[in-house]
């Protein structure tokens, strides 16, 4: 540690994923992708943190398209050669029942160190706690979530880590606050004094805009499950309810929030704003890690000014090679290609773009506008399913324009966001909370055409560093904001993005290099933990 990080807040950040490594399957999407982020910068930057998660034996799910076109999952049973038996462990009591809790410790992937909890061990009657991310519901959900927090706190002290700040990004870590309440409660002090010494040490990142995404539970389940260390009823109605809001939990029981883009927090605040007593939601945007993520060459070249359009044609054809082998589809590298790769949910409106086939068509019978897709759905979310499997059919019906890379992944991810000519984003706004993939993808010359949603209203310059979609409408109607969108999506992508690519390539050109030098320092990690260590810790 350098002088200077031993002057700064000793941090411990909680996390249900960490996306670090295609083939560390420990992360589901982009709340993993951020965690993974976040320690490959406290690494590279010196940062004084330590990661908390769980060792997933099954990881979330492989989701592959069947012969129907639709998608299923698939599960396996992984082992890592690179992990690091700490031969240390904890118990928690769930369900009455003892759970012992392996802890592991992972340093590679030029990540700061992290802590792995698995209760996968000879013994355990519960050793399926840690099987699948996000496996399950419930009861089984309440396992993982005291497994995370309270094993969690467990093992930072058989491991003799101090720590200033506990950091719980989003609210599955909640009950790390129960584990350190507890403590102070068992030196002596009442509920009120041991929830407001707590409070001081807790910081809390919420994601989720969207209310139902919070997760809550029926007091009496805590409480049958343990997960209440010996506080009563009425201490959790005081803290957030009946039932028991565990974001309402978070923000009751932290001493400062953030939201993860400058939108977002108004949108949280919004959302939260009846809750007495909560922490102030402050907007931190994320970040991303450069060295993960993006092509030096792209950012070497527009420093330099040179040209940018070698580097990005070989990952351009890099990402073409890689479809090819995966799908067995061709695309046209002198056609614009645009990517797209999010979660399959409704918000984010995958298939939007084809919602006026007679306007469309012609572009993709053509072949002048290639799409290519990525995303998975929650293995239990047939909605998100449906989603896909559309996507699926799309690319049946337009077998040499459209394609769905199954299984979306870190390598498909960073293979759409260098080899894309245009990052596609049209959710409902205000549901996005940040979008990262953006950032990654301008950083590369990837040229945004996003709604004003998430980070990109803070980026967009609309015509010199990428483009947006409408105006920033909002309707609680989402039959007028669908029919909004679509007109202005059409509007942009048919008289702007089309021509531009086709016709201008000089401005084009302007456009890659105004894209990577307006975001390369403003949406990086390295900013992003400035921030947090200047407004949370």
């Amino acid at each position: 540690m350098s002088e200077t990080s031993n002057k700064q807040a000793r941090v411990a950040y909680f996390c249900m994923e960490y996306g670090l490594d295609t083939q560390f399957k420990a992360y589901a999407g982009g709340l993993g992708i951020l965690a993974g982020d976040y320690l490959k910068g406290a690494k590279e930057f010196d940062f004084p943190i330590i990661g908390i998660g769980i060792k997933w034996k099954q990881g979330y799910t492989d989701q592959m398209i069947g012969k129907d076109g639709k998608p299923y999952d698939t599960y396996h049973n992984y082992q890592y050669d690179f992990l690091e038996d700490t031969g240390m462990s904890v118990e928690v009591m769930i369900r009455n029942r003892k759970v012992v809790c392996k802890i592991w410790k992972l340093e590679c992937f030029d990540n700061a160190t992290l802590y792995l909890l698995d209760t996968d061990v000879p013994g355990n009657e519960d050793g399926w706690i840690t099987g699948q991310l996000y496996g399950w519901f419930g009861e089984e959900r309440i396992a993982q979530e005291m497994v995370l927090g309270i094993g969690g706190v467990r093992a930072l002290r058989v491991m003799g880590v101090d720590v200033d700040v506990y950091h719980f990004n989003e609210g599955h870590a909640l009950f790390a606050g129960f584990e350190l309440i507890r403590e102070k409660m068992e030196d002596g002090m009442t509920f009120e004094e041991a929830w407001a010494a707590s409070k001081s040490q807790i910081v809390f990142t919420t994601h989720t805009p969207v209310i139902q995404g919070n997760e809550s539970h029926p007091i009496d389940r805590l409480m049958y499950m343990g997960a209440n260390l010996n506080m009563k009823a009425s201490h959790l109605r005081q803290l957030a309810g009946d039932p028991f809001n565990m974001t309402v939990g978070a923000l009751r029981m932290s001493k400062k929030a953030n939201a993860v883009a400058h939108l977002h927090a108004k949108t949280a605040n919004q959302m939260w704003k009846h809750i007495e007593d909560r922490a102030e939601i402050v907007g931190i945007t994320n970040g991303i890690h450069l060295g993960t993520w993006v092509d030096s060459a792209m950012i070497e070249a527009a420093e330099k000014g040179t040209d940018l359009w070698a580097p990005h044609i070989k990952n351009k054809r890099a990402l073409i090679e890689f479809i090819r082998e995966r799908n067995g589809v061709t695309l046209d590298e002198n056609k614009l290609l645009i990517g797209f790769a999010r979660r399959a949910v409704p918000y984010k409106r995958s298939d939007l773009i084809f919602s006026d086939p007679e306007k469309i068509a012609p572009y993709l019978e053509e072949g002048k506008i290639q799409v290519v897709f990525s995303g998975r759905a929650h293995p239990l979310d047939d909605t998100g399913k449906a989603i896909a499997a559309n996507l699926v059919n799309m690319s049946k019906q337009y077998p040499n324009a459209v394609v769905f890379l199954e299984n979306y992944d870190m390598s498909i991810g960073a293979a759409l966001t260098r080899g894309s000519d245009v990052w596609l984003n049209n959710p409902r706004r205000p549901k996005e909370a940040s979008g990262t993939s953006g950032m990654k993808a301008s950083m590369n010359g990837v040229l945004n055409l996003s709604i004003l949603d998430g980070w990109w209203p803070e980026a967009c310059q609309h015509g010199v560093n990428g483009w947006q979609i409408g105006d920033g409408f909002e309707s609680t109607d989402e039959k007028e904001l669908d029919a909004n969108d679509r007109t202005s999506l059409y509007k942009v992508l048919l008289e702007e993005v089309v021509p531009t690519y086709y016709d201008n390539r000089a401005k084009w050109l302007e456009m890659m290099r105004a894209s990577i030098l307006t975001t390369k320092d403003a949406f990086s990690v390295k900013r992003m933990l400035d921030e947090y260590y200047a407004l949370l810790y």
